[in-house]
């Protein structure tokens, strides 16, 4: 025993030793080996730089808070003068540009849907007012007449005119308020549809959609009866709808339903409207009518007026047969009936059917013959940034009881009461929905001493840039305003809080151009809006986006960390913008205010 103890000592000692002198060589072989070729590396680096021009940029990224003994410097950017775009990019809208439309489908209208830019073709360029542009005509005027040269189109004057849209007289556009199917004027329209919905007066019905707005007399007619309308139309051959409408002062917004979602949650409006709007709602399995479905609320109106409606006394001038009417409408029955709607009232020209609260009907659509079927829970009801629509209902979720339209208090009550909703929201509560409405009233309050025009006639299409619960909006309630709220793509959905309150928004990614015209908001308020996403977006196409869609004497509020005050300050110098900054309303270091105004300015191709 102790000789093979001997020896299997012996014999460990010897085979360590062994591995000793191969292991150093290796180690020794592998430093040299990096030492060289880290040599080469560098030295082809150098080689590199020295025969190219390359110019260091320095690319900001999103602030992360420092130790409070850390002292950060501001960000700072280099002053750079923005050319003019120009002249026919007057009307550019980056992300619908008919210039663009050619390498996209025609199928289903693709074409017309938002279809961004790629960055290397992005414009660096201040987008010029048409020749002989003026000021706005102020609100509430404003609703029945703008200036022409404003939103210089004739096609529209000349297809529509015999159907009372608009007409041109003069220096301006007036719009009589007629429409296709409301040739005795819009109100006449509306008192009857008032007529087949109650809840229209009583406030039971606050927000709208029409799809197919024309130019948007039906949802500036409802102002006026406490009802608040997001007016949607793609950009067509009508050349301008939209423009018009937010010309006028009235809410609207880019879009078209065809193959992707349109951008809000479900269980959004009150109410929806179409009126001869050509949208063929049987076809394609009918996901243009489960659209409605899902952004209307359990026990939401869906107004039609038109083809089929009252087919056996128009079908003539619809150049059709009363055959292939009584068949459409037949057809379209049957479809809304299999999505739980039901026949709420009709007479003349209206028909109004209302989406089902009733969790019965729903149940039905499980069984494996239903069509349409019920969506599974892999299809986020709320999602509505490039989300493909699919031929499936999107079914009201059953934990909401404060959701359908007879549950959620009547306007303005449902103005400052904590929507059910704020629950699902990551730290949401009635608490900080509280506390935010507070702190709004407060912020309004000072913002309107730094810009004595909010709260004028000066100041009337306001924008709340990266709003969270509409705070802002709920602050300027009883100002002759309205606000188009937005909620980031990429941050948490409160939109549906901003719905559940009364008013109105939209969801956007700021990396890309909003879907509206060029010279349509007077005020624009953003608060940290690139503490938030300059990790994502670039700060300057940012800022030339928000010039594109002032108005020239238009505002700016900007918020933001004191970080990025001086480098927005200077890029918005290159935009012509006049800037000053301010302190908040507590004075906190950390946070400043930008007060912009942008300049009017005209091409100088052309004279003022």
């Amino acid at each position: 025993m102790k000789h093979k103890d001997k020896e299997g000592k012996q014999g460990g000692q010897h085979d360590r030793k062994s591995r000793v002198v191969p292991l150093t060589f290796a180690v020794v072989v592998l430093c040299g080996l990096s030492f060289y070729l880290g040599g080469i590396f560098c030295s082809q680096k150098d080689k590199l730089f020295a025969k190219t021009d390359v110019k260091v940029v320095s690319v900001p990224t999103k602030a992360v808070p420092a130790p409070k003994e850390t002292a950060v410097a501001p960000l700072n950017f280099k002053f750079v003068e923005f050319p003019e775009c120009g002249i026919e990019y007057q009307d550019y809208t980056p992300c619908t540009d008919p210039r663009r439309w050619r390498k996209y489908g025609m199928n289903r209208l693709t074409f017309m849907e938002r279809h961004c830019p790629p960055a290397h073709e992005r414009k660096e360029c201040l987008v010029p007012a048409p020749d002989g542009y003026k000021p706005p005509i102020r609100w509430p005027k404003s609703r029945d007449e703008c200036w022409y040269r404003n939103v210089p189109y004739d096609w529209i004057n000349k297809e529509k005119s015999n159907q009372h849209w608009l007409k041109k007289q003069g220096e301006k556009f007036l719009f009589p308020g007629g429409g296709t199917m409301f040739p005795d004027g819009v109100s006449v329209y509306v008192d009857l549809m008032q007529n087949l919905i109650p809840g229209m007066k009583d406030g039971s019905v606050r927000t709208a959609i029409d799809t197919g707005c024309g130019v948007a007399s039906w949802g500036g007619d409802l102002l006026d009866r406490g009802i608040l309308t997001v007016s949607l139309a793609p950009r067509d051959n009508h050349e301008a709808q939209v423009q018009f409408a937010l010309e006028r002062g009235i809410p609207a917004i880019l879009g078209i339903i065809s193959t992707q979602r349109l951008p809000f949650p479900s269980n959004s409006f009150d109410m929806a409207h179409c009126s001869r709007c050509l949208i063929p709602w049987t076809e394609f399995g009918g996901v243009y009518l489960l659209e409605i479905h899902r952004i209307l609320r359990p026990g939401g109106f869906w107004v039609l007026s038109g083809p089929p409606v009252n087919y056996q006394r128009h079908w003539r001038g619809w150049n059709t047969t009363i055959e292939a009417q009584k068949s459409d409408y037949n057809k379209l029955q049957k479809l809304l009936t299999s999505m739980c709607f039901k026949l709420y009232n009709k007479k003349e020209d209206i028909a109004v059917w209302q989406k089902s609260s009733n969790s019965s009907c729903y149940n039905q659509l499980s069984k494996p013959d239903a069509y349409p079927p019920k969506c599974d829970d892999s299809l986020e009801p709320d999602s509505a940034w490039y989300t493909p629509l699919r031929p499936c209902v999107v079914v009201p979720n059953p934990k909401h009881k404060k959701v359908a339209v007879k549950s959620v208090p009547k306007w303005p009550a449902r103005l400052h009461i904590t929507p059910e909703r704020i629950s699902e929201i990551q730290g949401g509560s009635a608490s900080g929905f509280k506390h935010d409405n507070s702190k709004w009233k407060v912020r309004a309050a000072h913002y309107k001493k730094l810009v004595p025009a909010i709260g004028t006639d000066k100041v009337r299409n306001v924008m709340d840039m990266n709003t969270v619960y509409g705070g802002f909006a709920a602050a300027l309630i009883k100002d002759p305003v309205w606000v188009m709220n937005v909620v980031s793509s990429y941050g948490p959905n409160t939109l549906t809080v901003v719905y559940d309150r009364g008013l109105i928004g939209t969801v956007h990614d700021w990396c890309e151009a909003f879907s509206t015209y060029p010279r349509t908001y007077d005020l624009l308020h953003l608060d940290g809006l690139f503490t938030a996403e300059s990790h994502r977006c670039d700060m300057k196409f940012v800022l030339l986006e928000m010039d594109r869609i002032l108005r020239p004497n238009g505002y700016a509020i900007i918020r933001e960390s004191s970080y990025y005050i001086d480098a927005i300050s200077t890029i918005a110098k290159g935009m012509r913008w006049g800037c000053r900054k301010e302190d908040t309303e507590y004075k906190v270091e950390k946070e400043r205010l930008l007060i912009c105004q942008k300049k009017l300015w005209y091409t100088s191709s052309k004279s003022s």
